[in-house]
């Protein structure tokens, strides 16, 4: 059964209501860890094995669909589960409830983070950036191996890392996205396959272009915008926007482009970065929910409670826009070999642009003693060997990171 038969049964007998999505999916924003490849595992579980909301085939084109575009694939996932349940209000209950909640436990988190002195409260800080040094390591290691497994794709991934690691230029991550798409086009075009089922979804071609030209107007017109217009509240709001529209490959790869957008002008600290980095693995839910983190103690108004909601807004919204706007077009561009090939180059640019990040801000502004780099082993090993979950590992380096402290 294809999604759009899927999606048919679902509004003659089964349609949902905005209640029920936002129930199931509140629960789920409550108790999924382990970043998107888990919560789609969740999903499975959820909407395919026990309430039968969609088949196996359907949840297959749908998770293919979501991990081509950019953006966070799991939300992305969670918002057409809710669409096709019930309608555009059910998307935005499942955003909701699988968003919110890691969202109010970032946002508590900073606010009390401005609170931590002393060797404990400082030892938990740096306990929490040397998290980011195991979960990166870990995101780049398990990336590298799936999507550059090859000589032509590790070759764009090591070229997309030197291009990062010596460019001081803030323009140069999208360079090298764009670098990578293109180098696939020309080098990748071998590996591609066809891809099997149907895909169609419940979304018309007006609506979708009509998304597609938002998506886009945004992207270009933010950044004019905040030229002519420098208000503080645009400011935060392109730069959230654009870090979210670029993102390909997985909530990790959102790290460096938040950093360049918010740490290079000075508006959070590298040391409060990386721990609300840190603190971000040990909630359930969305990674790309550290914006609100972020938009919470960001030194630039509005700030707090606003600034959160700000970034929220701001990250997810370029995704939701993009995935509406391919909706009706899927079915017949994702069989086109040289999109394929432009999508296999752009994972392998990603991980060099992670692989970049790993060393610089991650283990330069983290690593700095041979019992940080001992913590960030113990972490590293606990998830690729020991498959423990992202919490066990915060909570490990937390504990780590307050010995340390204390040691000294």
């Amino acid at each position: 059964m294809t999604i759009a038969a899927q999606s048919h049964e679902s509004r003659a007998g089964q349609h949902g209501s905005f209640w029920e999505v936002l129930r199931i999916f509140l629960r789920l924003g409550l108790s999924c860890f382990g970043g998107p490849i888990a919560h789609i595992g969740y999903f499975r579980d959820e909407f395919v094995i026990r309430r039968r909301w969609l088949d196996e085939q359907a949840y297959a084109d749908l998770v293919a669909l979501c991990q081509f575009l950019p953006g966070p694939a799991s939300s992305q996932v969670g918002f057409s589960i809710g669409l096709m349940r019930a309608g555009y209000w059910g998307g935005l209950a499942a955003w909701c409830g699988f968003t919110l909640p890691s969202a109010i436990a970032l946002v508590l988190f900073a606010f009390g983070a401005k609170g931590l002195s002393g060797p404990t409260g400082l030892g938990l800080l740096h306990g929490l950036k040397l998290v980011a040094v195991a979960i990166v390591s870990q995101a780049v290691w398990g990336m590298a191996r799936q999507l550059c497994p090859d000589r032509e794709r590790a070759s764009i991934a090591v070229v997309v890392a030197l291009i990062i690691l010596f460019s001081a230029s803030s323009a140069a991550q999208i360079v090298a996205i764009f670098l990578g798409g293109a180098a696939g086009l020309w080098l990748c075009r071998g590996s591609a396959s066809a891809p099997g089922g149907h895909m169609a979804m419940p979304v018309s071609r007006t609506l979708g272009l009509a998304a597609l030209a938002v998506f886009f107007l945004l992207l270009a017109g933010l950044p004019i915008l905040r030229s002519l217009a420098p208000l503080p509240g645009l400011a935060l709001f392109e730069a959230f926007y654009r870090s979210g529209a670029l993102v390909f490959g997985g909530g990790h790869v959102v790290l460096p482009l938040l950093r360049q957008s918010f740490v290079a002008p000075g508006w959070v600290s590298d040391d409060a970065f990386l721990a609300g980095y840190g603190a971000a693995q040990a909630v359930p839910g969305p990674l790309f929910t550290f914006a609100a983190y972020l938009g919470a103690v960001v030194n630039l108004a509005p700030h707090g409670v606003a600034g959160a909601a700000l970034g929220l807004a701001g990250i997810f919204l370029p995704g939701i826009l993009i995935l509406m706007g391919t909706l009706p077009f899927w079915e017949s561009f994702r069989k086109r070999a040289g999109a394929q090939a432009i999508m296999r180059g752009v994972n392998a640019a990603v991980v060099g642009l992670l692989g970049a990040a790993l060393y610089n801000p991650v283990w330069t502004s983290s690593v700095k003693t041979p019992g940080d780099f001992g913590i960030a082993l113990v972490g590293f090993v606990l998830l690729t060997v020991w498959r423990a979950p992202p919490l066990v590992v915060v909570l490990v380096s937390a504990l780590g990171g307050i010995a340390l402290a204390h040691l000294s």
